[in-house]
């Protein structure tokens, strides 16, 4: 049985996330469903992790098995030509039977953009944010939300998992001249997390509040008590590591 690893980019915007849902097309479903039209077989293509709907990938990793011998130069080009234009493949190779994406995976990392101009070419992938940003003060809030944490307060209050403790190993923010950019990695993510600690974050930072108030945050383990949510478009998967 050959175990297939893609490397996958996609512009989120078109769809209601990644993982095939009843209603709404989704990034998952339209790989599946190329792969079945080149190889016969429905396979079980295994993400890295959920993106939510409207969120972007430049790295999103993803596995499938099939009892086939594929031509991956072949099919890579095929499965390119046959996808639509806000999903590409760019890259494939044959790994060992037992990888799993989202099992081994070890880190994941996202990056928020905020634009601090307003431009059509800029809105479908980021946020643009009209107040001041205080890179400094954001940076060393962020340093708070570095270890092992129970994020109940930033995920939505309909996460399905039980397990709500995560480790995020970096946390920074970078400026220039017309982006804000924020990057974390973390082992794992819950629903909504990231864009709620982006948004928590800068409402903090605007009403000149402190890192003890992220502490409390935390110890809450109440969503009503953390700031709202960033919109989804200035979001991206950017690495998996494994």
């Amino acid at each position: 049985m050959n175990n297939y690893k893609l490397k996958i980019q996609y512009d989120g915007t078109n769809y209601a996330g990644w993982q095939i849902q009843e209603n709404g097309s989704t990034v998952q479903q339209k790989i599946v469903e190329t792969i079945e039209v080149l190889t016969k077989f429905r396979v079980n293509l295994i993400g890295s992790g959920r993106t939510d709907s409207g969120v972007h990938a430049l790295g999103q990793v993803a596995n499938f098995k099939i009892d086939v011998d594929l031509d991956l130069y072949r099919f890579s080009h095929s499965l390119n030509a046959i996808l639509p234009k806000d999903i590409s493949i760019t890259g494939i190779h044959n790994i060992g039977e037992n990888f799993h994406s989202r099992f081994d995976a070890k880190k994941r990392s996202y990056i928020y953009l905020i634009s601090k101009i307003k431009s059509p070419f800029y809105y479908p992938y980021s946020w643009h944010y009209h107040e001041p940003i205080d890179i400094l003060k954001l940076s060393k809030l962020s340093e708070s939300l570095i270890g092992k944490f129970d994020f109940t307060s930033f995920a939505r209050k309909n996460t399905e998992t039980d397990n709500k403790v995560c480790e995020v190993f970096q946390i920074s923010w970078r400026e220039s001249k017309e982006f804000v950019i924020f990057f974390i990695e973390a082992n794992r993510y819950l629903h909504g997390m990231v864009r709620t600690i982006v948004g928590t974050l800068l409402k903090l930072v605007k009403e000149k509040e402190g890192t003890k108030l992220i502490t409390e945050l935390i110890n809450l383990k109440d969503r009503e008590a953390a700031g709202e949510a960033v919109p989804a478009q200035g979001l991206f998967l950017y690495k998996v590591n494994y």
